[in-house]
């Protein structure tokens, strides 16, 4: 699924085509992917509203409109596409907004995407972003931070380090990558990683995060960023997909931890 490194990619994709441009109209396929307010208000009020800017929270794209803001989700397998006005609008294309010269569709095979226009005063202390934890570069992500919310939690650091209410952007991929490099088993309880691994854990996520947006993301399965760019930091991946381990040359352990498939090695990750 999507995660940080390739919303971020998106985002940069679509400010090229998108920013001033006016939304002359919409339509909505699946009425189930708007949370929050009906269809009707929701193209109703997006009518004659321009891209201001496109910014990230998370996993979350955030259209800022002049009134609003639309909160975008992709989810497992979403994805935007710039299309002509001719193109054929296939079944899998649920949200499609008009503009001036061409149109923007929001495509998902899974309909598990969601969407929110919410009013631009306190959006960040609104659900759903009010529930969210720090971005892997904010000041405030420390080990005192990570002991803080790992302290009762009896889970695998494999599935805490999911958690998007500690930590923003990390999924399944990013996730073995992290725990890889920071020589730090996946089985290991949050509760009891020590300083100097919540500190291997915090500077491995900027690592690991920082060359996956420097190559736009990771073109896994059913990802693909907006308009065919295609991640390379799958090229880069150390253990995950990976049968062999690249320090040791031992046999990589792929195991389900919570559903999650989990690639570690033993013998570095003890």
């Amino acid at each position: 699924m999507p995660e940080l490194p390739e919303v971020e990619t998106v985002k940069e994709v679509l400010k090229k085509e998108l920013l001033n441009q006016k939304i002359l109209d919409v339509i909505v396929n699946y009425p189930k992917m708007i949370e929050q307010i009906s269809v009707e208000d929701f193209i109703k009020n997006l009518k004659n509203q321009v891209i201001i800017d496109i910014k990230r929270r998370g996993k979350w794209l955030l259209f800022e409109l002049n009134d609003y803001f639309l909160l975008s989700h992709l989810r497992m397998e979403g994805k935007y596409y710039i299309k002509n006005f001719d193109d054929e609008v296939t079944r899998h294309q649920h949200v499609i907004f008009k503009f001036k010269d061409f149109e923007l569709r929001y495509n998902d095979t899974r309909k598990f995407g969601r969407m929110y226009l919410l009013k631009k005063n306190n959006i960040y202390n609104t659900k759903p972003l009010s529930e969210l934890g720090y971005e892997p570069w904010d000041v405030n992500l420390n080990i005192e931070y990570l002991k803080s919310k790992y302290k009762n939690k009896k889970n695998p650091i494999k599935t805490v380090l999911l958690d998007q209410s500690i930590i923003v952007g990390i999924g399944n991929i990013y996730d073995d990558e992290i725990l890889f490099l920071s020589k730090i088993n996946p089985y290991k309880k949050a509760s009891d990683l020590t300083d100097i691994e919540l500190s291997s854990i915090i500077n491995n996520t900027k690592v690991v995060l920082e060359k996956a947006i420097k190559l736009g993301g990771t073109t896994i399965k059913s990802y693909t960023s907006s308009e065919g760019v295609h991640g390379r930091f799958q090229n880069e991946l150390l253990v995950h997909t990976k049968k062999e381990c690249p320090i040791c040359h031992n046999k990589l352990n792929i195991e389900k931890i919570n559903g999650r498939s989990t690639y570690y090695c033993a013998n570095c990750q003890k």
